[in-house]
């Protein structure tokens, strides 16, 4: 199953529009009113990978498939949501179904997008999402506490006493304000509130929608937006995402290039923020090349080899024996399997080893 990232944000700051700018396959309705986006929109995002080619021109596969990603675009929120106003409760489920949060705010002025909450202020419009989304996550966490109160004074389970321990951090943390991502808890910890699925414990990523003239430089409201996350463990990334969406429109490889190249642009910022996604969720990708396919996999940093075998089927997992890795760099010097074979460049790895971004792999099972 894909990872999927979420695009949230208050009514009207572009959500759809960078939905439409990163599907593929699916175009959201944009319009200028609350609540345009009611189910959410949900498409898979293939990863660009400039990798994937090279292997292709060395192995010369009958196909190549990327690693993707699964994009939901979620309706607009408001101040509120949390007791039910707007889409509310359906919104917030929502959220608690991603991976990580695409956090889209204004940072543009226009008199003709409308907006209700005033004077444009990308520092208040994070605060109005953060607040709502931590006072579910505190109605979660009051919850359980309740529930474990009698429990916990009449049991010396110790493991049950540490949880208990932990949902009175997390209480406290939620009620000054601040979200359970910014809590410093270790892995122990994090597995006992596993099951509640905070929203405010999910990874951040800030997508700043600027003005053409910003595109580059950022403007004021990114550099206030940037002072406000400073102390978060999220990243940020600026476009503009109406340029964004007519860039995915060009099927034409040319036209795109040139393109890019009016607005002085490397590459679109798209591939910037699905960088900061793999970046973010502390992604890797490994590859598999044959004639059949040349094809990319994601795992999590750290993973092992027999892990990172069940990504491509469980019974690789269960029947695991040992996996042939080549490092990418040496697969593409050298140009074949074979060839680096014959140069000592292909190793033998067991069930401890730790799989590194871009290694080709090959796995042996038995079941």
């Amino acid at each position: 199953m894909p990872l999927r990232a979420g695009i949230v944000g208050l009514p009207n700051v572009g959500k759809s529009t960078l939905f439409n700018a990163v599907s593929t396959s699916v175009k959201a309705q944009a319009s200028n009113y609350r609540f345009c986006t009611i189910e959410p929109n949900v498409s898979l995002v293939e990863v660009p990978d400039h990798r994937l080619q090279q292997l292709a021109a060395c192995v010369h596969p009958q196909r190549i498939v990327p690693t993707v990603i699964e994009w939901v675009d979620i309706a607009g929120l408001v101040k509120g949501a949390s007791q039910g106003e707007g889409l509310g409760n359906k919104f917030l489920s929502h959220i608690r179904e991603v991976d990580a949060i695409v956090h889209v705010i204004r940072c543009f002025d226009d008199p003709n997008i409308i907006r209700e909450e005033g004077p444009v202020n990308p520092v208040a419009d994070k605060e109005i999402i953060d607040t709502e989304l931590q006072l579910k996550d505190l109605e979660s966490v009051e919850k359980k506490i309740q529930r474990m109160e009698k429990i916990v004074k009449s049991t010396p389970d110790a493991k049950l006493k540490k949880e208990y321990e932990v949902l009175l951090r997390c209480k406290q943390h939620l009620s000054q304000g601040q979200s359970i991502r910014t809590l410093l808890l270790n892995e122990e910890e994090r597995q006992a509130i596993a099951d509640l699925y905070l929203l405010t414990a999910k990874p951040v990523i800030y997508v700043a929608n600027v003005d053409e003239a910003s595109m580059h430089t950022g403007n004021a409201y990114t550099r206030a937006l940037a002072q406000a996350i400073a102390t978060e463990q999220a990243e940020m990334v600026i476009m503009n995402n109406s340029i964004e969406a007519q860039i995915a429109e060009l099927e034409n490889p040319d036209d795109r290039q040139m393109f890019l190249a009016e607005y002085q642009m490397q590459e679109p910022a798209l591939h910037r923020l699905i960088r900061s996604t793999y970046h973010l969720l502390n992604l890797i990708t490994f590859f598999t090349a044959g004639e059949k396919e040349v094809r990319a996999w994601t795992i999590r940093r750290g993973w092992k080899a027999p892990q990172a075998a069940g990504v491509i089927h469980s019974d690789f997992e269960k029947g695991f024996i040992k996996a042939e890795v080549i490092a990418f760099d040496d697969f593409i010097q050298y140009g074949s399997e074979s060839a680096c074979r014959e140069h000592g460049k292909l190793r033998i790895e067991g069930k401890d080893y730790v799989v590194q971004d871009g290694d080709v792999m090959h796995f042996r099972f038995h079941v």
